[in-house]
């Protein structure tokens, strides 16, 4: 990448910021649209000792049969599923005919921080502004029925503890904290006339917890051992060339295996594991045989690479990106390398599928309120390669068997997530209908989800 490049792309993303973005704007009275993005809703946040649901057809999350039960949930768990369930004095009863109970969705690639803001937002502004929107984002997400994300790169350690406190509204998190990148890997977001930079001096987005830039093994073990001290639920590494960053061809591997394998230790120590943005297939390749228990994206990978990730028990955690509306904006520089992801897009899930593999569903959105909106389109757009039922059972049974991985560091510990059970959380959604014959329900959340519970808290309800 040269200078006149990176010029290029610094200047077109100030460009296209918003005036209200630079510390010095004018006319502070006008919203300018887009600076914040729309607030999709104003939670209603009923809590009640016990809730009875009645009527409803229940998808437990796991199973394609519906089954026709009562669903008793005390405090933040469900207690009892039968049939008739005499409902405890002062329970709050609700009549659910016509309507499918689902458990909440799940979001295995997501992005609180970078989902909604802009480049420029998040480049001229500071840790404070940044809480801020990533707040709004969450509360988003929570109104479109996803009651669980996994995090996977970003400062959000406040952002989950904020939420399990009840501090802001959004769904539960499982931080990966800054991801790991080598110096001109894929989240180095310095400037070229930024470096070389000091031995032991800290960017201010690594002092923002927005990105670490390690190199060599001692620094990938203190990073690593540093997201683990402020709360991740596993590590994030990134393990080859990506699109949306400056510097990196798509083609190329980051980190050694050395350095790969000191992360991966470090953190098996603490009882979790570590998973890598790799999009082409030699990076999945040093991925998987170096230890990663998950694998982000893996568009470019090859048929030999995605059986490796069936013998090896590896989670290939991948995004249904295309060349449609969905695409993000993107320069020139970007577009070439994000061919490179959409080309392998239909290939890799057909492939996967065939072979059986473990796959996790998440939406990976970045830099555009618009975008995020989608998030239920978005998973609407798997039934392309999967069933309804598939589609459903992968962003809620088997994307919280994923999150299972983080062992002992879960933050939700009291029962399992992602399902309709006795014992579960009660992260639930009554949708209109049957988004087992008709999964486009999903994509317009306003319109057709009656209820959405998260912890045993009713955050929408319009219901007759």
């Amino acid at each position: 990448m040269t200078n006149r490049i990176l010029s290029y792309l610094l200047c077109t993303t100030l460009a296209a910021s918003p005036a209200a973005t630079f510390a010095h704007g004018t006319n502070h009275a006008v919203l300018p649209e887009g600076v914040v993005g729309e607030i999709e809703t104003t939670n209603v946040k009923m809590r009640f000792e016990n809730v009875v649901i009645r009527g409803a057809r229940v998808f437990n999350g796991c199973d394609e049969e519906l089954s026709s039960a009562d669903v008793l949930v005390s405090g933040q768990l469900i207690k009892k599923i039968g049939p008739d369930i005499e409902a405890p004095e002062g329970a709050f009863e609700i009549n659910a005919e016509g309507h499918t109970l689902i458990p909440g969705l799940i979001d295995a690639h997501w992005h609180g921080i970078f989902a909604e803001a802009t480049i420029g937002q998040l480049a001229l502004t500071g840790e404070g502004y940044w809480n801020l929107l990533a707040a709004k984002a969450q509360n988003n997400a929570l109104s479109r029925g996803f009651t669980t994300v996994r995090d996977t790169a970003g400062p959000m350690f406040d952002i989950a503890k904020a939420t399990d406190q009840g501090l802001i509204d959004g769904p539960r998190v499982f931080p990966s904290g800054p991801a790991l990148s080598i110096t001109a890997g894929h989240q180095d977001f310095r400037l070229t006339r930024e470096v070389p930079q000091a031995a032991g001096e800290l960017h201010s987005f690594e002092r923002g917890n927005m990105f670490y830039i390690t190199d060599g093994v001692p620094d990938v073990l203190k990073r690593t051992r540093e997201n683990l001290m402020q709360g991740a639920t596993q590590i994030k590494l990134m393990a080859g060339g990506g699109v949306t960053s400056a510097y990196d061809p798509i083609h190329t591997i980051q980190f050694t295996g050395e350095e790969f394998r000191a992360a991966v230790e470090a953190t098996e120590a603490w009882g979790t594991y570590v998973t890598t943005h790799a999009i082409n297939n030699e990076a999945v390749v040093h991925s998987i045989e170096n230890g990663a228990r998950s694998v982000e994206h893996a568009h470019m990978s090859t048929r030999e690479t995605l059986q490796m990730f069936k013998d090896n028990d590896v989670w290939l955690s991948m995004q249904p990106f295309l060349d449609d509306e969905d695409a993000p904006a993107l320069n020139e520089f970007q577009k070439a390398k994000y061919k490179f992801v959409t080309d392998g897009t239909d290939f890799v899930y057909r492939t996967a599928k065939e072979l059986g593999l473990k796959i996790a569903f998440g939406t990976d959105t970045l830099f555009s309120a618009d975008l995020a909106k989608r998030q239920g389109a978005v998973l609407a757009k798997m039934q392309r390669w999967f069933t309804p039922y598939e589609t459903l059972k992968m962003a809620t049974c088997d994307n919280a068997e994923l999150l299972k991985l983080s062992g002992p560091l879960t933050p939700y510990p009291l029962g399992p997530l992602g399902v309709i059970e006795e014992g579960a959380y009660a992260d639930m959604i009554l949708v209109a209908g049957n988004p087992l014959e008709n999964l486009d329900l999903i994509s317009d959340p306003k319109e057709n989800f009656g209820m959405i519970m998260k912890d045993g808290v009713i955050y929408k309800y319009d219901i007759e």
